[in-house]
């Protein structure tokens, strides 16, 4: 049995991943600093939340993407296309919300389908077949919008991403229900981590010495609570946020413990290999991207109920929001490498960064500046990783 003693070999065991969540603490530390507690104050997490939530919904996919050697450009455009049909069932046709949801869901669909063909069956370089992708459907929320936005939506769709649920089990001051949610989702990772501890004893695997194991399920159980209070404090437990810990729940799931998630690992880690090993590539490549085209309409209903409209230049840049997040967390450029939780914590950062920024009035091209920077160091970071430990080889 190989049992991690010292805090500073679990730290140093994985500096990719155990690097983005302490510049994760360190920026949120700065920033509440800067804004004098401001930024971590119930009402501006709850806004984090609703503001930033589509990007990361938009980074579960693209993680994916980006594990398997691919990138996809089109995202953006995909959530403007289907916050626009969604729109027109909705508003211009008068269809009850949820079949604003459905249509959406099903371009989504053919979207992801559409790519995943000229990609997977083609042969066209994913680069290239998302770059005509941004293009042509941008082009064609256009059409549908003709040119116009479209708004209001009617207050069931708005709740998909301004709702929340208060006051189920009462609470002086705060929610009660979301405290509770808070506490089972804790019990949960608890549960997980230590499953996920004995199967590593099992097969004889370096695992955390047991001190340092609780410490780190207190340490991650304080900061949830501690958020969870906050957000009990302001308007209650947003729907969205339901709806994004279902997801990551899922795709935590589908990258680690099913045979797809694996073979989308072993595509980007190596593809001759993993043809070698019968992995069937194409059919792989496909879904991926269906997944991807899926994800992106759960953004573009997250992103339209937020906005309450649908617009011709929604999504914009969105994809590069996205990517970002990816690589900040920790995926590799080259594939086979990334985490959904890294890629969360990726995203967290960007969040934290622009609202921060905004908070103490930043000017927006600073802003823009100071992401690039981030995006460019997370990146070199990865290339300094490789060269280390293809020189300790």
């Amino acid at each position: 049995m190989n049992v991690v003693t010292s805090l500073r070999d679990l730290l140093t065991r994985n500096l990719r991943q155990s690097g983005i969540y302490i510049a994760f603490v360190a920026i949120v530390a700065l920033f509440a600093v800067l804004t004098k507690g401001v930024s971590i104050g119930p009402e501006n997490l709850t806004n984090i939340v609703l503001q930033y939530s589509y990007v990361l919904i938009l980074a579960l996919g693209m993680l994916i993407v980006i594990v398997a050697g691919h990138i996809d450009l089109s995202v953006g455009s995909v959530v403007a296309l289907t916050g626009a049909v969604s729109a027109i069932v909705v508003i211009k046709h008068g269809g009850p919300w949820w079949a604003g949801v459905l249509a959406a869901l099903a371009v989504g669909l053919v979207v992801g389908a559409w790519q995943g063909f000229w990609v997977a069956y083609v042969g066209v370089p994913a680069f290239i077949v998302t770059l005509a992708g941004m293009l042509l459907f941008r082009g064609l929320t256009l059409r549908v919008l003709n040119n116009i936005s479209l708004s209001p939506f009617p207050p069931e769709y708005q709740k998909i991403a301004g709702g929340f649920l208060n006051g189920i089990l009462g609470g002086n001051g705060y929610d009660v229900f979301t405290l509770v949610i808070a506490a089972i989702g804790i019990a949960g990772f608890a549960y997980s981590q230590y499953r996920s501890r004995q199967g590593r004893l099992k097969y004889q695997q370096a695992v955390e010495a047991m001190p340092l194991f609780v410490a780190k399920i207190v340490l991650v159980a304080a900061v949830v609570m501690a958020f969870a209070y906050r957000l009990a404090s302001s308007r209650g437990l947003p729907i969205v946020l339901i709806i994004m810990a279902v997801l990551i729940m899922t795709y935590s799931v589908v990258t680690t413990k099913t045979v797809f998630g694996r073979h989308v690992y072993a595509i980007g880690g190596n593809l001759n290999a993993a043809q070698l090993s019968g992995v069937k590539v194409k059919k792989v490549n496909f879904w991926i991207f269906v997944n991807m085209g899926v994800l992106a309409s759960v953004a573009g209903i997250v992103y339209s109920s937020r906005s309450n409209s649908a617009q011709p230049a929604a999504g914009n840049m969105f994809e590069l929001d996205a990517i970002a997040a990816c690589f900040i967390g920790g995926a590799s450029v080259s594939g086979g490498i990334g985490r959904v939780g890294g890629a969360m914590v990726g995203g967290l950062v960007m969040a934290v960064m622009s609202n921060g920024m905004q908070l103490l009035g930043i000017d927006q091209s600073i802003q823009q500046v100071v992401k690039g920077l981030v995006l460019l160091l997370a990146v070199a970071f990865d290339i300094y990783n490789k060269r280390r430990a293809a020189a300790a080889r």
